[in-house]
């Protein structure tokens, strides 16, 4: 799906601004009925994820088992899915080397997305974060591809250490700088362990900071902003809430042949009147 132009350089524009502050947050819808159901919420942009994505193909994230085309694909049903900016989850870039990389941005600008990140993980398990040299350079071919595009995308770089065994904040924030200097405009270190990780990685860079949140509920989006993020996404944790009440409803069907799951949940009515309403 290829947006309007002009309302693709709208999108653009507006994503770019929200960065500014004050903070934001930013959901990660899984497809196109999650997607409209957020811009229904309120927020001002939305997020793809990998995550997401996976589970409903039924195949593990981060494996390099979800392709190229699928994440597009989705990327263009969620794009078409809402009138908000939408930033693409892109993992590593889909490929082997830089150009690849390049390619991935390019790509998901047709698919509809006004912004993207990009990580340092590589999918192998025997090197799960690629050198520094390596992640630079394909940092540096995502700017490249970025600027080149007919609107302002903004490319978030992920310092993917904490999600891979690696808790050494030291070498993720000297990965951040090295990422801010390669041009990246929002930097990423996502799975931080508590908010004084975040506080440092706020005052060590001069770009805007996304940070993961939904894995602890008793961190709040005030005390987040106040440690400096300036946009606060989900990830795979929306996605996750649906699939738990899933598993927990088949659970109980399975082993106590009860339908207990059924009480509180939407109506079939009001469940089918969230894809009928006028999105505004």
């Amino acid at each position: 799906m290829t947006l309007d132009h002009v309302d693709q350089r709208r999108r653009a524009e507006a994503f770019a601004s929200l960065h500014e502050g004050p903070a934001f947050v930013i959901p990660n819808p899984w497809d196109a009925g999650t997607a409209r159901l957020f811009t229904r919420m309120g927020f001002s942009a939305l997020a793809t994820t990998s995550c997401g994505l996976a589970l409903v193909l039924g195949r593990p994230d981060g494996a390099n088992e979800v392709t190229r085309e699928e994440t597009l694909a989705n990327i263009g049903a969620i794009a078409s899915a809402t009138h908000l900016p939408v930033s693409a989850d892109l993992e590593s870039g889909f490929g082997a080397g830089p150009e690849d990389v390049a390619d991935t941005i390019r790509l998901a600008a047709e698919a509809g997305a006004v912004g993207g990140s990009i990580e340092d993980a590589t999918g192998d398990p025997s090197r799960p974060v690629a050198e520094l040299d390596e992640a630079v350079r394909r940092v540096e071919a995502a700017v490249e591809a970025a600027r080149a595009l007919p609107f302002r995308f903004t490319l978030t770089a992920r310092a993917e250490n904490f999600l891979y065994g690696r808790p050494d904040l030291d070498d993720t924030i000297a990965r951040l700088k090295a990422y801010e200097a390669a041009g990246a405009d929002v930097l990423y270190a996502p799975g931080l362990p508590d908010l004084d990780a975040i506080r440092a990685v706020c005052a060590a860079v001069g770009r805007p900071v996304n940070v993961l949140a939904g894995s602890s509920s008793g961190v709040t989006v005030a005390q987040l902003a106040a440690a400096g993020a300036r946009r606060i996404s989900l990830g795979s944790s929306l996605a996750r809430v649906a699939v738990s009440a899933a598993v927990a409803a088949a659970r109980e069907l399975a082993e106590h042949g009860t339908f207990g799951f059924s009480r509180g949940v939407l109506g079939y009515a009001e469940a089918n009147a969230l894809w009928t309403e006028d999105d505004g």
